[in-house]
């Protein structure tokens, strides 16, 4: 680590802690430089990336957690949905994401995510995500996507 005071490129780490419930490590380094000996604070956390979304029209676009958690929002409005619950399926999609190890993934992915956490929170505001995903063209694919759902188990 560079010395912030001189720029040197010896410094030591005199004391390490854990901080943010563990998700960060505080260490405390010395500049080794003689002449300088400034001490300073770094903070290090793990870098978590998600993958970069790859639209149906072959354009790209990084990964948005506030349009996919309005997107969810608006599925569940009026539904007996705690903010909690929309929470920890963002978390879980996250997760899914961050487990393909891909540094793309197609939208596609995302919205099949999408539909399985809804499918498991509401099935209210699972087919009315799934209309407007799958683009439902009439009463008939919303009849037949109902059937579905009634004969399937949701899957945890």
């Amino acid at each position: 680590m560079h010395c912030p005071f001189c720029g040197a490129n010896d410094t030591k780490v005199i004391d390490s802690r854990l901080v943010a419930e563990g998700d960060q490590v505080r260490r405390r380094r010395e500049c080794l430089a003689s002449g300088c000996g400034e001490r300073f604070t770094t903070f290090e956390t793990a870098e978590l990336v998600l993958p970069r979304l790859i639209k149906s029209d072959g354009s790209r676009q990084p990964f948005d957690e506030e349009k996919l958690r309005a997107g969810m929002q608006r599925a569940l409005e009026k539904r007996p949905v705690s903010v909690e619950r929309l929470e920890a399926a963002l978390a879980h999609i996250k997760h899914k994401l961050r487990a393909t190890g891909e540094r793309e993934v197609k939208s596609l992915v995302v919205g099949e995510l999408v539909m399985g956490e809804l499918q498991k929170l509401d099935e209210v505001a699972y087919i009315r995500f799934a209309s407007v995903y799958r683009r439902f063209q009439d009463l008939n694919e919303f009849r037949e996507e109902i059937d579905r759902l009634a004969r399937e188990p949701v899957k945890e």
